[in-house]
């Protein structure tokens, strides 16, 4: 079992920036987990933002966030990041951490993952 950890929302104005943390305890190997970003989306109860690999560390990103946000990873201390920067108000929602053992090639569906953070908010406005 893996316990999930997000912070670091808040409040923004537009063109700001944020970053967000999720940390993953328990035990268990933290190297066989990837790791992803969502947000609720409309008709969508999750879209995906971005995921990482903790092993091999394959980047995945959502076109729509493509160039302002960049997820990384620090194994030392079993964390993911995601930097966020040129915040638009339409980013504004709860961002999700999640873990998953077999992501595989459906890393941006959030059926491919096994446990989920409780969310951090993070709201941008003009």
């Amino acid at each position: 079992q893996v316990q999930l950890l997000e912070s670091g929302g808040g409040f923004v104005q537009s063109g700001g920036s944020l970053r967000l943390f999720c940390t993953a305890s328990g035990r268990t190997t933290f190297s066989n987990y990837a790791m992803g970003w969502f947000r609720p989306a409309p008709g969508k109860e999750r879209e995906f933002v971005s995921a990482t690999t903790w092993s091999r560390g394959s980047i995945y990103t959502a076109d729509s966030v493509k160039g302002r946000f960049t997820i990384s990873r620090d194994n030392a201390i079993n964390t993911v990041f995601l930097q966020m920067s040129s915040l638009k108000p339409e980013d504004t929602a709860v961002y999700y951490c999640a873990a998953g053992t077999r992501v595989g090639v459906s890393f941006a569906s959030a059926l491919s993952y096994d446990y989920w953070g409780q969310g951090t908010q993070v709201t941008v406005s003009s």
